[in-house]
């Protein structure tokens, strides 16, 4: 146990805190008082921060400084959701305090929290208390209290953690929907976790990991570092063979063994299976001839695999796309259907992600990266993808534009409002305007059960949500149709497009349309096929 830490402490930091919040996950994921199905804080924050552990697996013996950029650089790109966004900037801007130094103590990691704290804050538009933003920042400040009482880091981590917990309990107080609930901000908590994590890891200890759980991220094997020289055995050689004596197989598993190596053989009364790497396969199959008759044979050369390998993902790598347009728009959407309006309203790319699963800031730069102009709007659709698309314009040459869309029906709208002959303020000015001239509607499911609101929620009933709004509960989807379509009525719209989901038939969602066509008899009612999942309807009123 040291009073500073160095590159491998702070790598240490950040692969504790990651195997923590994932083991927390669902824990995390339960906090959140709104019971819909969607993109969680728990799933969240640990996508986030399991993006920057997979970076920091690949280093060796890194600085403070190395370890502490990679590890923003990761999450920054790796952002999921409001949460996982606000974790990636307070460890950005501990990575900014901790540039060009090669140990940290207690008065430095302290300046580095209250840093990460400063860059959370300035990118949230209006923040709340109640929140991990107020938890972070409270822990911040006594973390510099603490460092002029003991300059240890532990003592100043640990003083940081016992403020975090008062501030945790006190979110309850400052939020009127979670003390309704009777439980804590999930972000939060979340901090609290990863602060906890850490501390084990300045204490020289891991995060006790249950056996059978898994905690890390998978990720892709990256072959541009891998020579084809450092492949020993050049065939992969897989064969089974059909038993037709009672030879042991165990004499042909110490010869193949003598081949090569990666050696793998399964045997039953009636085959025998083979995987073995060999520069010799003629060998291995004329051995295993003695055994029986071949059922399959597979030879392959393990050296022109991965040249092919790397040559296609050097194809592959990411390129900018070179302005031929002033401006262009992606948008982020799920379901075939909807994806279909928005490439007929003219986006040039589509982000999978939604309600289930928020993209991150890296696949939306990706998609941003293929459109081929010089301004890129973005179009999240979902209050929880906002902030990850804010952060797409830091990390790339093209101007990016987030409208700030909450719906999808939202979003279309401002594809409505959107000009290719206009300038980049009247697009703007028009986009965003226009996003307050929609209603949305939804009907999911709770995907648990909740007091929200003063709604009684069981898992599995029928949500609908008007706006931001929960609206309604019931077993009965009809019935919550019907109300919508009241609710619409009384505000006079003209223009009603219900698109269904992916779990709706067409009769359904004709029965749906009727509803509303019956109840508002002087709007006009278009019926699409979204092919959404999740949400069985999203309803726009103009």
């Amino acid at each position: 146990m040291s009073q500073t830490i160095n590159g491998a402490g702070f790598r240490r930091l950040i692969l504790n805190a990651a195997a923590a919040i994932e083991l927390n996950k669902q824990a995390l994921n339960e906090l959140n008082v709104f019971p819909v199905p969607d993109g969680d804080t728990g799933t969240n924050m640990s996508m986030t921060i399991n993006a920057a552990a997979a970076d920091l697996r690949k280093l060796e013996d890194p600085s403070l400084e190395k370890a502490a950029g990679a590890a923003a650089s990761a999450m920054l790109r790796g952002a999921r959701g409001n949460s996982g966004v606000i974790l990636s900037l307070l460890f950005r801007g501990i990575a900014k305090r901790l540039k060009g130094e090669e140990e940290c103590d207690g008065r430095l990691w302290a300046k580095a929290l209250q840093e990460g704290v400063d860059a959370a804050y300035k990118a949230v538009m209006k923040p709340a208390e109640g929140t991990i933003l107020t938890v972070a920042r409270l822990a911040a400040v006594k973390a510099r209290i603490a460092y002029r009482e003991n300059n240890d880091i532990l003592y100043v981590h640990q003083a940081a953690i016992a403020e975090a917990k008062i501030a945790l309990a006190n979110t309850i107080n400052q939020n009127p929907v979670l003390k309704k609930a009777g439980v804590v901000d999930a972000g939060g908590k979340g901090w609290l976790v990863a602060l906890e994590a850490m501390e084990l890891a300045l204490k020289g200890e891991d995060v006790v990991v249950p056996e059978g759980a898994v905690v890390e991220a998978k990720e892709a094997a990256d072959f541009g570092d891998f020579n084809t020289e450092d492949i020993t055995f050049t065939y992969c050689t897989e064969f089974i063979i059909s038993r037709e004596n009672q030879l042991d197989p165990e004499k042909l598993r110490e010869l193949l063994s003598s081949l090569g190596d990666s050696l793998v053989l399964v045997d039953d009364e009636e085959i025998i299976k083979v995987h073995v790497h060999t520069n010799d396969p003629g060998k291995a199959l004329h051995e295993a001839m003695d055994y029986g008759s071949f059922v399959t044979v597979k030879i392959e050369n393990m050296r022109l695999q991965h040249t092919e390998k790397v040559l296609s993902e050097q194809e592959q790598a990411p390129k900018i796309a070179e302005p031929e347009k002033p401006f262009g728009v992606v948008s982020v959407c799920v379901g075939e259907g909807i994806g279909e309006v928005f490439r007929n309203l003219g986006v040039d790319g589509l982000i999978s992600g939604g309600q289930t699963m928020n993209p991150s800031t890296q696949d939306i730069l990706e998609v941003v990266n293929t459109v081929p102009a010089e301004t890129v709007y973005v179009l999240p659709n979902n209050k929880n993808i906002i902030m990850a698309a804010e952060q797409v314009d830091a990390l790339t040459p093209k101007n990016v534009v987030v409208i700030p869309s909450k719906t999808i029906p939202q979003g279309v709208t401002a594809m409505l409002n959107f000009n290719p002959e206009g300038t980049n303020e009247e697009n703007v000015q028009a986009m965003t305007e226009s996003l307050a001239t929609v209603d949305t509607m939804q009907i999911t499911y709770a995907a648990r059960n909740s007091d929200f609101d003063g709604h009684d929620i069981h898992e599995g009933d029928y949500l609908a949500i008007y706006g931001s709004a929960l609206f309604g509960t019931s077993k009965d989807i009809t019935e919550l149709l019907r109300s919508l379509a009241e609710k619409v009525r009384e505000t006079e719209k003209e223009y009603i497009t219900i698109y269904y989901g992916a779990d709706i038939t067409e009769k359904q969602a004709q029965e749906a349309a009727d509803i509303f066509a019956e109840v508002c008899p002087n709007a006009d009612v278009n019926l699409l096929n979204g092919g959404q999942p999740v949400y069985y309807y999203l309803i726009s009123a103009e």
